[in-house]
């Protein structure tokens, strides 16, 4: 008997799948509320606020979309479906 169509599926949220979308989302909120940054002080050495903090969601950005798709590779592997270009 074939296996059950894909399209019957029915995705399901999960908590890890949660903190998956909020490491995905965080940079973009952060970057886009420009209220939240749009000074000079505190400065570091001599860099005003504004350009360090984006500076340092560069490096956040790539660690937070490095633990989302070690999250969702586990999130794989832990519901059996096959690793991703398999």
């Amino acid at each position: 008997m074939p296996d059950a169509p894909k399209a019957d599926r029915r995705p399901v949220v999960t908590p890890v799948r949660v903190l998956i979308a909020l490491c995905l989302t965080a940079p973009f909120v952060a970057m886009l509320w420009v209220g939240s940054y749009a000074r000079a002080e505190p400065s570091v050495a001599g860099v005003p606020f504004f350009y360090w903090y984006q500076l340092a969601w560069v490096v956040l950005s790539t660690a937070l979309t490095l633990a989302a798709y070690k999250l969702h590779r586990r999130d794989r592997r832990s519901r059996g479906a096959a690793p991703d270009g398999e």
